[in-house]
């Protein structure tokens, strides 16, 4: 409930069903949501209580804002980009590296503004970014999309990736895009301290994201877990995400990725992975003792045909967090994360049977267990008194829904919608009536156009 003798700032209000992600599974049919201050104030059916601004969600489906644990937010400036896709994943990266080498400030900024509007148009109201390449004289390209996430208003989680092995050491990357570990650890350290802020509820907290196994040294790996150790943030990586990796950790390292994780410090619950395609059964149950997260990236996956589903049931099982991620969109191409969600639902069934998934594990998985993978649970990924007033509005009408009477939770990923109709982030409007509020998006496109036809050589 609510205090009714002091107005909520927005109410929203008739939905057909109130989905609240809590730990009871509440579903309220005719249920409402009561937002002050940017937090959660009251649920409950019946009369809604007084409110600045109500939001009719009849013949809706509400649900709390989706979250997105993996993402490449530049990579929409090389979206669909054609020779990369016609190999696996090490020929897409060294196709698309040199091209990443064209990265500066400007184009970090609009590839930020644009992934952000089209994350918030599939449902997404908190998402991370993985940003590992660092052109020389390209910037900061983390403070970008940093101040794009903040006039967008969507709640973020960059994290400072880094790549310290280039062609001339063994690794895939141009030496113009990586760094040394030194350079790599101070700027680290600076970009936590001008912006994480650890305070409930937060819009933006950082994260320390050495790029992969095979793109940095054992060296930095060890060196970033005890950085975030001492500065209390959380870590992030690629692991186990395609054959590639596995044969090129055993012939460098004399081991397996999940074991080179474990070896270099990161098998812990400060740690969420993105892919987790290959662990072996004894890996799985490593991870979920330690409670390490994992981003399920199944539509950039299937992309780049790795071969492998994400065994999610198989991690949950064990204890490991599982959220879903979106991933970059030069793999993926389309950043929603309800066409995520709905791809969850169908390879996780595709890969275990008709019983393996169902849309409400997947609204869980991109909802609280995201969360868990970032560290939030509690605040983001429910709508419970205290929590982040994030939610989604998603319609239940028009040709896609007809016939659909039984189940709406279920409706929502095998009929539709595809898109919300409305998305609130800290109790303020991203995306209303099924369109972005900001009113500068079509002038970033334009200067997005630009920055994409200068970075791809075309145009």
């Amino acid at each position: 409930m609510t205090d009714a003798a002091v107005p909520a700032d927005l109410v929203v209000t008739g939905a057909d069903l109130l989905v609240l992600c809590d730990d009871a599974g509440r579903e309220l049919p005719g249920g409402w949501v009561a937002m002050t201050g940017g937090l959660v104030t009251g649920v409950g059916t019946g009369p809604p209580p007084p409110a600045v601004e109500t939001l009719d969600a009849t013949g809706c489906l509400v649900t709390p804002g989706l979250v997105n644990t993996h993402h490449h937010l530049y990579q929409n400036l090389t979206r669909s980009h054609g020779p990369a896709i016609r190999g696996g994943l090490f020929s897409w990266l060294t196709t698309l590296y040199p091209l990443w080498a064209g990265l500066d400030e400007e184009a970090s900024y609009l590839a930020a503004r644009v992934g952000l509007a089209e994350l918030a148009l599939g449902g997404c109201t908190t998402t991370t970014d993985h940003l590992y390449v660092a052109p020389a004289g390209g910037g900061d390209l983390w403070t970008a999309e940093i101040v794009a996430a903040r006039e967008a208003g969507m709640r973020f989680h960059p994290t400072r990736g880094s790549m310290t092995r280039s062609v001339d050491d063994g690794g895939l990357p141009p030496r113009s895009v990586v760094q040394d570990d030194d350079t790599v650890l101070a700027d680290s350290e600076r970009l936590v301290a001008a912006h994480h802020d650890p305070s409930p509820a937060s819009m933006c907290r950082v994260a320390l994201a050495p790029c992969s196994p095979f793109s940095v040294s054992p060296e930095l790996m060890t060196r970033t877990a005890e950085l975030a150790e001492r500065l209390d943030v959380r870590l992030h990586t690629h692991l186990a995400e395609d054959a590639d990796e596995e044969a090129y950790c055993l012939e460098t390292f004399g081991r397996r990725p999940v074991e080179h994780f474990e070896e270099v410090g990161w098998l812990g619950d400060r740690s969420w992975v993105a892919h987790c395609l290959f662990p072996s059964d004894d890996e799985i149950a490593r991870l979920g003792a330690a409670g390490t997260g994992v981003a399920h990236c199944p539509s950039s996956n299937a992309v780049l045909g790795n071969a492998r589903i994400c065994p999610v049931p198989d991690l949950r099982a064990a204890g490991a967090p599982v959220g879903l991620g979106c991933d970059g969109s030069a793999s993926n191409d389309a950043a929603s994360l309800w066409l995520e969600a709905r791809q969850a639902l169908l390879v996780g069934r595709l890969r275990a049977g008709p019983a393996a998934m169902s849309a409400r594990d997947v609204l869980t998985l991109a909802t609280r267990d995201g969360a868990r993978c970032l560290g939030r649970d509690g605040e983001i990924g429910q709508l419970t008194v205290g929590a982040a007033a994030d939610l989604v509005v998603w319609p239940r009408t028009g040709l896609a829904h007809a016939g659909a009477l039984t189940d709406p939770v279920e409706a929502w990923l095998r009929c539709g919608p595809t898109a919300a109709r409305d998305t609130v982030v800290a109790g303020r409007f991203v995306v209303r009536d099924a369109r972005p509020v900001a009113t500068d998006l079509d002038d970033v496109l334009v200067r997005h156009r630009r920055a994409a036809e200068r970075i791809q050589g075309v145009g």
